[in-house]
């Protein structure tokens, strides 16, 4: 079976470093030749709508026209390439394109980039999002984020509220060195060794909070309305795990899922039989903020609450139809809460969808965001990859939610303020311990007759 990634099937481009394909340009290596050849080839074949062949080499045109404007060409001398009707011979004639311009500019630009850009703007001529081009680094970082690592840092999710642009904590891993200073989920961090975080990405932020293990960096927060001193925090090795849970009050387990990542199933498994354990006797399943992740988990997670029958269908091109069930693993039913909002994407709302129409659990918050399309992930020899969106899902009641989301069964608007996880400052989440609450009377009064 293979591999899903991002709500998408991914299959391995096996291509040769050892020889250049027949017609490779000789100016490229035989790997960017082949780089460039299986990436053209993937999304004519793969994209889930018929793709022209001209657009995508006009796209590959436009886009390295712009990159060597971008770096200080005035007036670039790019040919174009005239699409036949064999893709085959389209893929060769990209390759002397790419060949041209790298034979008057490659000796300062580099070959690797200009491939780069021409593979980019095939992908971005079919004008979707999700169709992309991963730079090595790119696609390193996406397999990190959804099978997690090992890392130095203070051990909290970061995001930018879109309000102030400042940095934000999303969560705060249990244990690490964050908790141990005091910082909780909500907190805004307005300085991290005195430099101010408003108008920088995560990714900037990520680099401050980032450090060798051992070392010191002084953060100062607001909390609230009130700007407090600065926390020193020790930085630590840190695992990124994607399941937080705990013990509510009147035994509501709570898990909360930030990815649908390699490991998110066997730490729900684990979650949910240390919180049954305990003596759950519902549960609350948190997806907010969680934007997706692998088919296989969202069938795998979907499946402790569902006993059978359908979580997802995947539409291909052409119209082939895969239909995924249950996998029999489910948990003893017990009155189930799910949260969401309208950053709760992709491998999310496959879960929240199948939940809601299978009708095990009530989905409680904000319309999900509406990605419904399905996405392939081919790595490519040089670390780098691609991803072409290849097939639509729909919900088991035959839902195509993309664009549109899923609409909660109790509506309810999340605060800039909510803390996650804290029914006190959760608006959300006491919405859903007190619909588990009002389940959980129903079940124990006395039947009548």
């Amino acid at each position: 079976m293979n591999k899903h990634f991002l709500t998408m099937v991914a299959g391995l481009a096996l291509l040769s470093t050892a020889s250049a394909p027949s017609g490779a340009a000789a100016g490229l290596s035989s790997l960017e030749s082949d780089e460039l050849q299986v990436s053209y080839s993937l999304v004519t074949s793969e994209f889930y709508r018929k793709v022209d062949q001209q657009t995508l080499l006009d796209g590959a045109h436009a886009q390295l026209v712009a990159f060597l404007i971008k770096n200080g060409v005035k007036a670039p001398v790019v040919p174009t390439v005239h699409a036949l009707d064999n893709p085959a011979l389209n893929s060769r004639g990209l390759q002397r394109e790419v060949e041209s311009v790298v034979n008057t500019y490659g000796s300062k630009l580099g070959s690797r980039d200009l491939t780069y850009a021409a593979i980019s703007g095939v992908l971005s001529s079919v004008k979707d999002k999700y169709t992309v081009f991963l730079s090595p680094k790119e696609y390193a970082e996406l397999n990190e984020s959804l099978d997690g690592g090992n890392f130095s840092g203070v051990g909290v999710a970061i995001q930018i509220d879109e309000a102030t642009k400042l940095l934000r904590v999303g969560e705060v891993i249990p244990g690490g060195p964050a908790e141990k200073a005091g910082l909780q989920a909500g907190d805004i961090i307005l300085e991290v060794d005195g430099h101010p975080t408003k108008g920088l990405t995560t990714e900037e932020d990520s680099k401050m909070l980032r450090g060798k293990e051992g070392s010191i960096v002084k953060v100062t927060i607001q909390r609230g309305t009130s700007t407090l001193d600065p926390i020193a925090i020790t930085r630590a090795v840190i695992h990124q795990p994607s399941v937080y849970s705990k013990m509510l009050p009147d035994d509501i387990g709570y898990a909360r899922l930030t990815v649908f990542g390699s490991t998110t199933s066997s730490e729900l498994n684990a979650a949910l039989d240390k919180l049954q354990a305990q003596g759950a006797k519902a549960f609350v399943l948190d997806l907010r903020n969680n934007g997706g992740g692998y088919l296989n988990a969202a069938i795998e997670v979907s499946s402790k609450f569902i006993p059978s029958g359908p979580i997802v269908s995947v539409e291909s091109r052409g119209g082939s139809n895969t239909q995924y069930d249950a996998e029999n693993t489910a948990i003893p039913a017990k009155p189930l809460a799910v949260l969401v909002n309208g950053y709760t994407a992709s491998a999310s709302e496959i879960t929240s969808g199948a939940i809601q129409d299978s009708g095990v659990g009530e989905l409680i918050g904000e319309k999900t965001y509406g990605k419904g399309v399905v996405q392939s992930i081919h790595p490519l020899p040089d670390g780098s990859a691609i991803k072409i969106t290849s097939a639509r899902y729909l919900t088991p009641a035959g839902r195509d939610i993309n664009l549109k989301g899923i609409t909660p069964d109790i509506t309810l608007v999340e605060p800039k303020d909510s803390r996650y996880g804290d029914p006190a400052t959760d608006p959300q989440l006491q919405a859903a311990v007190t619909y588990i609450q009002g389940r959980l009377a129903k079940l124990a009064a006395p039947a009548s007759n």
